[in-house]
């Protein structure tokens, strides 16, 4: 294994680079950039059970440091993905992680229900109960660490592909949501989705965005990121995956330093769509420059 690769449990990562939900569709488009086997894997668009045209109107709108999008979970739905994408991201030559939505238990089960049965060719079930651009579900669901353990236990019941529960930093207290989902059989949490934000359109008196608010990515909220990802690692058993404004090598470093055993990239590939061969490029420095194996820096953050 190179200097970069490393663990999110007993799963194997090339690089603990993977590019986001909803930010890399299903790697069509990227793969004209660059080679995506650098990666650790991909996360695949979210996905429901029926197709979703996603919401009305202005759904993405720039901001100071980032982006506000509500994009209302646009997808094919679940049987058009297996029949039309999943092959093609098995032959990407880097792990396959399937991001699941819905907006109720019934949802979530039908999904795992459906894709239970390609354990051959998905090496991680992403639980979406973070996103923010949906009337109901996802979030709502996430926000009550009872109904994390609840629907994580329930999934984890379903099948015996990897589940990664992602969760969403607008709680009160992230570690309770955290703790829920290792306790209903996570194997790992991937924090943090989104923040809920609002632009205005001065001239209009309007929210910018049609669906009034959407979720805040980009590098204002690396800070809150990497503080829950602190918090969650020194209370967790399992592994956590961390994302939140990394748009360079450090940001991965500061991320691992903070107790992430690898990372997600989102809206930096929406600006430079090949930033992760420049990241790539700057842990292989940092590993050849220190004599360190990169997976060694997980957790390594002393505290004043």
């Amino acid at each position: 294994m190179s200097a970069i690769a490393v663990k999110v449990g007993e799963l194997e990562l090339k690089s603990p680079l993977i590019l986001a939900s909803g930010t890399c569709n299903f790697g069509h488009e990227l793969s004209e950039y660059y080679d995506l086997s650098i990666l650790g894997g991909i996360s695949s668009k979210g996905l429901t059970i029926k197709p979703r045209a996603g919401n009305p109107g202005v759904r993405v709108a720039e901001c100071r440091a980032g982006m506000l999008n509500s994009v209302g979970l646009q997808n094919p739905g679940v049987d058009y993905f297996i029949e039309n994408d999943l092959n093609y991201m098995t032959g990407l030559g880097c792990r396959v992680i399937v991001n699941v939505a819905g907006h109720s238990e019934d949802d979530y089960v039908a999904m795992v229900t459906k894709l239970a049965p390609y354990k051959d060719k998905i090496d991680a079930l992403e639980i979406n109960l973070s996103c923010p651009n949906v009337k109901s579900g996802c979030m709502s669901i996430g926000t009550d660490p009872h109904e994390i353990e609840k629907i994580t236990s329930l999934l984890r019941s379903l099948t015996d592909i990897p589940l990664w529960i992602k969760l969403t930093p607008n709680v009160t207290d992230i570690k309770s949501c955290a703790l829920a989902a290792q306790k209903g059989g996570a194997d790992a949490v991937v924090l943090i989705n989104t923040m809920l934000g609002m632009a205005v359109d001065i001239r209009t008196r309007r929210p910018i965005l049609n669906n009034n608010t959407g979720g805040y990515s980009g590098p204002a909220i690396k800070p809150v990121a990497i503080r829950m990802v602190s918090e969650c690692y020194r209370v967790l058993d399992i592994p956590i995956i961390g994302c939140g404004g990394i748009e360079t090598s450090n940001d991965v470093l500061e991320f691992m330093i903070a107790g992430a055993s690898a990372v997600e990239i989102g809206t930096a590939s929406l600006i430079h769509p090949a930033c992760p061969v420049d990241i790539t490029a700057g842990l292989n420095k940092y590993c050849e420059d220190n004599s360190i194996e990169l997976k060694e820096l997980t957790g390594s953050l002393q505290l004043w």
